[in-house]
Parts: structure tokens; C-alpha cells; sequence
């Protein structure tokens, strides 16, 4: 995949992503760069669990869209701390 899908599509899972994790986003462009580092933590930790939810664009971006709200969970629990 080249960079530029690459950062479509994580730009597309953090702004889904802060769609699901209400009150924890980031603004706009902060999703966008949470989607892109969700979509990162999710290559290494679905396929680490053997989770293979689906193949082509619409995978990615599933797969993308967890890894954000993996973070950004992640994230808003620091905050609170």
C-alpha cells in the first residue's frame, strides 16, 4: 500500500474512531493522526492475536478504526490519570 492510501485510510479510522469513543477525541486532525498511529498498533497487535477480520480497503480501514480506538482509549485514560 502506498503512503498516500496509508494516510486516507488512517485518517478515515481516527475520524471513526472518535465517532465511537466519545468525549476522548482529539479535534479533527488529532483523530486523523490517531487513526494513522491506530492503524500502526493495529498491523502488529491483530495479527499477534490471529485476528483476520477482512481483506481489501474496507479491512484496512476496520482494522485501522480499532487500532485508533484501542489508542484513544488508551490516551484517555492517561489524561485522567
Amino acid at each position: 500500500m502506498g503512503i498516500i492510501a496509508a494516510l486516507i485510510i488512517g485518517a478515515i479510522a481516527g475520524w471513526l474512531a472518535g465517532l465511537i469513543v466519545r468525549g476522548a477525541g482529539f479535534g479533527l486532525i488529532g483523530n486523523m493522526v490517531i487513526g494513522i498511529i491506530g492503524a500502526l498498533v493495529a498491523s502488529y497487535v491483530l495479527p499477534a492475536l490471529h485476528i483476520a477480520l477482512a481483506s481489501g480497503t474496507l479491512g484496512t480501514i476496520l482494522d485501522a478504526t480499532i487500532g485508533a480506538v484501542i489508542v484513544l482509549v488508551i490516551l484517555s485514560l492517561v489524561r485522567r490519570a
